[in-house]
């Protein structure tokens, strides 16, 4: 996002930071950012679950205290979360993908619904805590296939499991906020963002991974749904959401809210346009569209009103979406001819502070 603000390290330096989620590819990311702005980080998580995984190719866990832990378990995590003293809460563990949730819902409910709950209850016995920025998705809203972009008093809903988990997370959070958790001093704040693409991203039913590991062998990319439209961003643009909101709230608690972070809703843009720029930027591979879209039901247009964003927090766009798919493409080429994973990170993470 081309921020008005940006993340500074004057406001990180030392603070104690609990980090959910950190061995995921956006969690991973945002450890190594928080890292390199002297915050004192705490990651919560589960072993990572593709191989590779960003976590292991870019060592976070050298970085940071890196303890893993099944959300889950609540009598666990509470031990964990009371142990860190933290200051500041980031909490991205999630079960992040529509697919798999079809082919696991209770444990998607579980993980994201319960999970939640699990974290906020045990900040009831943190003292330490001042903010929490708790991360759900831009697939929370009830998605009528409409032309408008969802704002954040729309009504939340959810077909899939995942989506469905998210809106019931953001009642939770909602709920908590208010019962508990703003009496202790605690502010609390959800962030609404999804469609993230970037170097480091292993998982499946992903495009850009998907893309790389069908065109690094010359095979075919299949895109079962090339006419779908997405708010698509750098991995890079909610994650300086994230910490700009996080700051915002230690200073003026009235902010506590939801919040989308995404493209503006006119840059949204179909599956196909996204394939293409990254097979430009690849410089290779060939893709096979479906002609009939197959699996389960996925929402075919999704766009974002980030305005709040924008007037309340000064965020805003920074890398166009063509900058985007190609600093991720150029990250996945760089890093299989042999470069470190670490240093393509930091070297994103400079350029996207430059604002270039």
């Amino acid at each position: 996002m081309e921020s008005l603000v940006t993340p500074g390290a004057a406001f990180w330096r030392g603070k104690r930071v609990l980090l959910t989620g950190h061995s995921g590819f956006k969690g991973s990311w945002l450890a190594l950012w928080l890292h390199r702005l002297g915050a004192q980080v705490t990651g919560l998580a589960l072993p990572p679950c593709t191989e590779p995984s960003l976590y292991r190719a870019a060592r976070v866990g050298s970085l940071i205290d890196s303890l893993y832990c099944d959300i889950r378990d609540a009598a666990a995590l509470r031990e964990h979360v009371v142990a860190a003293r933290p200051e500041i809460v980031l909490h991205l563990a999630a079960q992040a993908l529509v697919r798999p949730s079809y082919a696991q819902p209770v444990e998607t409910f579980a993980t994201n619904v319960m999970g939640t709950a699990h974290l906020l209850d045990a900040l009831r016995a943190t003292p330490s805590a001042k903010v929490a920025v708790m991360v759900t998705t831009d697939k929370v809203y009830r998605n009528n296939e409409w032309p408008y972009p969802y704002r954040e008093s729309d009504t939340l809903g959810g077909h899939d499991p995942y989506s469905a988990s998210k809106a019931a997370s953001e009642l939770v959070i909602a709920s908590y906020r208010d019962a508990f958790l703003h009496a202790q001093g605690l502010t609390v704040a959800s962030a609404r963002a999804g469609n993230v693409i970037g170097g480091g991203d292993w998982s499946a039913d992903r495009l850009l991974p998907d893309a790389v590991r069908a065109w690094r062998r010359n095979g075919e990319l299949q895109v079962r749904r090339p006419q779908s439209v997405r708010p698509w961003q750098h991995v890079l643009e909610p994650l300086a959401g994230y910490l700009i909101l996080a700051q915002a709230l230690w200073n003026k608690p009235a902010l506590a809210d939801a919040y989308n972070f995404g493209p503006d809703a006119a840059d949204a843009a179909t599956v196909r346009t996204v394939v293409d720029l990254a097979q430009a930027a690849y410089g290779q591979g060939r893709t096979v569209y479906a002609v009939e879209a197959e699996g389960p039901h996925e929402a075919g247009l999704l766009a974002l009103d980030t305005s709040k964003a924008r007037a309340a927090l000064h965020v805003a766009p920074r890398w166009p979406l063509a900058q985007a798919v190609a600093r991720s493409m150029d990250w996945y080429r760089r890093f299989d001819a042999g470069e470190d994973a670490l240093a393509l990170c930091r070297a994103d993470i400079d350029l996207y502070e430059s604002r270039p």
